[in-house]
């Protein structure tokens, strides 16, 4: 028997998955960053943290297994905001994944 599900997707094309898959949906934009230095879970807590204070972002989410950062915004995000938001948190912004 198959199952048919929902056509809505909460999964990024980076492959990461929330419950918050409406802000994708109704027009939010996802950017995925490659940092380096990260190692532990503190590490993805102090760049979730200073990234997550730029105006318009809505979510982030740091893994520091892969060294990438998803970040959900509003709207396109300047570059240059989030590398000074990595670095004030102590590491070094790689550029998109």
């Amino acid at each position: 028997m198959t199952t048919q599900t929902n056509s809505t997707s909460c999964c990024t094309p980076a492959g990461t998955c929330g419950t918050g898959g409406q802000a994708d949906v109704q027009g939010g934009v996802t950017t995925v960053y490659k940092v380096t230095g990260m190692t532990c879970g503190h590490c993805e807590g102090a760049i979730s943290q200073e990234v997550s204070a730029i105006p318009g972002v809505t979510s982030v989410k740091a893994v520091a297994a892969t060294g990438l950062v998803t970040v959900t915004s509003t709207g396109a995000l300047d570059d240059e905001a989030v590398r000074a938001a990595v670095d004030e948190a102590g590491y070094e912004l790689a550029g998109r994944a």
